[in-house]
């Protein structure tokens, strides 16, 4: 059985496949057997509760950004993983609490770290997000090591830094979905020549995410690389993945609400908008198309129910011509969907539904009162 003929009720809906979300979460394991790294998903990409229990048992924790992550993946993991915290903007009235809900927390500054780690909790190993200086992607808006970073520490920085003594793992990420180790080999090599000796002095180091794992088949450069970290320096090795993990499994399902021409292009309106997949327009990319045939001769421009006069998907080819009523489905969208989804103009969210096998199962529904009660003064 196909995506396209299993039964959803409602529409839009967000499909999430249970069994690729574990199959991705395996593979890490797999991973994690070979070099001993721990794994922690990264909550930031999809932190619905259900995938957390999915993964709990697949993962050696969770990696948070801010208070209210922490406080939900606590929940969710208790006491069988750690939790890992790095943020630009950790307010002084919540550090506290976040320092004894974190085993791990990586400031992002050396002005952040003088002014909060003296409050941390014992039980709280700190260390510094730190910024090799080295950019491997061409576009800014995904570049952590851009010019005038606001993430991280610069390496040159840590040369006869006072905390140095007090500083007990490192954090880095510097790239951004990743098919190959390329970018980790640089930055790795570049640690290595300027923070050798401090490298002995650390009891950790975060790797950071941003590695598709499940796109790459051969993981032995990384294998290789994580070997010899531990083997050098000692260290614990930390990964935290969240693309990789849940991307390929998110589907979203929409409906053909009306079709017309307009300057003699063929406009299909949905019962969704981009403000339910906001990358599209916030990165103008186009969203891969199940239902999309490169040889079709049948052209349409998918369009949002929104008022926005950019709520476009792109156009796209089907063997046969749309119909009132016909549901077409957005695939690997599984990460930063519905983190960032929004219900401009008043319209709902798109319910949510896991996928394992041929069912799919309502996890959440959104109603009139969620929508209200987000707006009551």
């Amino acid at each position: 059985m196909t995506l396209q003929q299993i039964e959803v009720p409602t529409s839009p809906a967000f499909l999430l496949d249970k069994n690729k979300i574990i199959s991705s979460a395996r593979i890490l394991k797999q991973l994690q057997d070979q070099c001993q790294c721990k794994v922690l998903y990264s909550i930031k990409s999809l932190p619905l509760t259900a995938v957390l229990q999915w993964l709990k048992p697949h993962v050696d924790g969770f990696s948070v950004s801010s208070l209210f992550e922490a406080r939900l993946a606590n929940e969710i993991l208790g006491d069988s993983g750690s939790l890992h915290l790095t943020s630009p903007g950790i307010n002084s009235d919540e550090f506290q609490e976040l320092s004894q809900l974190c085993q791990y927390i990586s400031f992002n500054s050396t002005h952040q770290f003088s002014r909060l780690a003296k409050n941390s909790s014992a039980q709280c190993s700190l260390g510094l997000r730190i910024n090799p200086g080295l950019s491997t992607l061409d576009d800014d808006r995904y570049d952590p090591c851009r010019v005038n970073s606001k993430l991280g520490v610069h390496v040159e920085q840590l040369i006869n830094l006072p905390l140095r003594d007090k500083i007990e793992g490192l954090h880095f990420h510097t790239s951004f979905s990743s098919r190959n180790f390329e970018p980790l080999k640089k930055v790795v090599n570049r640690l290595r020549a300027q923070l050798n000796d401090d490298l002995h002095t650390i009891k950790w180091i975060n790797l950071g995410g941003g590695y598709l794992f499940d796109e790459i088949d051969d993981y032995q450069e990384f294998v290789t690389l994580v070997k010899q970290l531990k083997q050098d320096f000692q260290l614990q090795v930390f990964i935290e993945p969240g693309k990789a993990i849940v991307g390929q499994a998110g589907f979203l399902l929409a409906t053909v609400i009306d079709l017309f021409v307009s300057n003699g292009k063929k406009i299909v309106v949905l019962d969704t908008s981009v403000n339910h997949n906001p990358e599209v327009f916030e990165y103008q990319i186009q969203p891969e198309l199940i239902n999309n045939d490169v040889d079709g001769n049948y052209v349409y421009e998918l369009v949002g129910s929104t008022c926005l006069a950019g709520d476009i998907f792109g156009e796209y080819r089907f063997k046969k011509p749309l119909l009132l009523g016909e549901s077409v489905i957005f695939k690997n969208v599984g990460a930063y969907t519905l983190v960032k989804a929004s219900r401009f103009n008043g319209y709902n969210l798109p319910d949510i539904y896991a996928l394992k096998g041929n069912q799919a199962t309502l996890l959440k529904h959104y109603s009139f009162q969620d929508y209200k009660s987000q707006w009551l003064g």
